[in-house]
């Protein structure tokens, strides 16, 4: 084999371990557990061979990780078309198929038959069968789960991805209740790993869109880095606007909202800024709702200066931002909060304060007698 052609395999050291116990809860043994060792060493290789060799047909470089509980294979490469895809992952199972029926062939033999023999290749053969009826059910991240997600992208696109994970969650559930009713906790208790997995997989994915599968917005987006980290911004500008105009919604449409949204505040065009990152509201990266808490401050729209200040302050605690809620709690005449950011400002080196409060935006605290003992007593230190 060239050298082109080669598997890399990396094998962690919890799959031994994870063999092991395995081998031990089965066998009691030491001898046992070595079997069993290399009973599922085997199975799980041979398994991810088979999901291998068909990705390096299809033009792939794959690289097989065996990890704790099972095997992994990275099909890097270009990106295969659904009915491929479909191939190489059904190859698993199929390998897996073709061991418990080399397994069944060798017992027609009086020679596997053996007292010494025959265990070993009858475990050998249910292993075989067992891993691939479970590996076949439609859940993810099993291999029945991935079909299913390709024969629902192939027929629904992304709304196809979206339902298969829904589904998916749904099936693990009711494995996983079936086997708690059985007394097999372990196995419920993966499949109720796999349910949550698979919702939490869903959740996420309620936001992407088809533009995001498009490989022209991707690259446009590639483009708008390099455009960047060369400083033409103008370009950069002109880019991202047509993303969102080609995109419409989706995770491409959120990054380049705030990518926009991040140069437009650079420039000090808050405005705009804060239009772009209100059209996302709810899913903003932490950074870009500093970057809209600033740009609402400097547009005098405290409402929400208030409602994101304790958000702001959690992942980036500073004077600014304490400085800034306070103002905003003052244009409300709220006189508690507004003293406990001004303490936070004062903690983070306000050093200003009878500057600061004789703003206009203080008007509404500045008849409060707490907020004036608060000022003097600051005064005075």
């Amino acid at each position: 084999m060239s050298e082109s052609k080669k598997i890399p395999l990396t094998i962690s050291p919890f799959f031994f371990v994870t063999a092991a116990l395995i081998g031990w809860f089965y066998s009691r043994s030491f001898t046992g557990t070595l079997i069993w060792i290399g009973i599922i060493f085997i199975s799980i290789l041979v398994h991810e061979f088979g999901h291998a060799l068909a990705a390096l047909g299809f033009g792939c470089s794959p690289r097989i990780e065996l990890v704790a509980f099972g095997g992994l294979t990275h099909p890097r490469g270009p990106k295969l078309s659904l009915w491929k895809e479909f191939i190489v992952v059904l190859n698993g199972p199929l390998f897996g198929f073709l061991l418990f029926l080399l397994a069944t062939f060798l017992l027609q033999f009086q020679a596997f038959r053996t007292p010494s023999i025959g265990p070993v290749v009858k475990a050998f053969q249910m292993i075989n069968l067992f891993w691939t009826i479970v590996n076949l059910l439609p859940v993810m991240p099993l291999d029945g789960g991935q079909l299913l997600r390709i024969i629902f992208e192939g027929m629904l696109g992304v709304k196809g991805v979206k339902l298969s994970l829904f589904l998916s969650a749904l099936i693990a559930i009711g494995i996983s209740l079936f086997f708690f009713f059985k007394g097999s906790f372990l196995i419920g208790a993966l499949f109720f790993l796999f349910a949550f997995q698979n919702f939490d997989a869903y959740r996420k994915t309620r936001f992407i869109s088809e533009s995001d599968r498009s490989e022209d917005v991707k690259k446009e987006l590639e483009e708008v880095e390099s455009l960047m980290q060369m400083g033409n911004q103008a370009d950069a500008i002109a880019h991202l606007d047509h993303i969102r105009d080609t995109a419409k919604k989706g995770i491409l449409f959120t990054i380049a909202t705030q990518t926009l949204a991040q140069i437009h505040y650079t420039r000090k065009e808050y405005e705009k800024s804060y239009h772009l990152l209100m059209e996302l509201k709810g899913h903003l990266a932490p950074e870009s709702k500093l970057i809209m808490h600033e740009c609402a401050y400097q547009i005098k729209d405290f409402e929400t200066v208030s409602k994101h200040s304790a958000f702001c302050f959690q992942i980036a605690p500073s004077k600014d931002v304490a400085v800034r809620a306070a103002v905003a709690e003052a244009s409300f005449g709220k006189v508690k909060p507004c003293i406990g950011w001004l303490k936070a400002a004062i903690s983070h080196g306000l050093s200003n304060l009878e500057e600061l409060v004789s703003g206009s935006e203080f008007e509404n605290v500045k008849r409060d007698p707490a907020f004036n003992q608060f000022v003097q007593s600051q005064k005075n230190n």
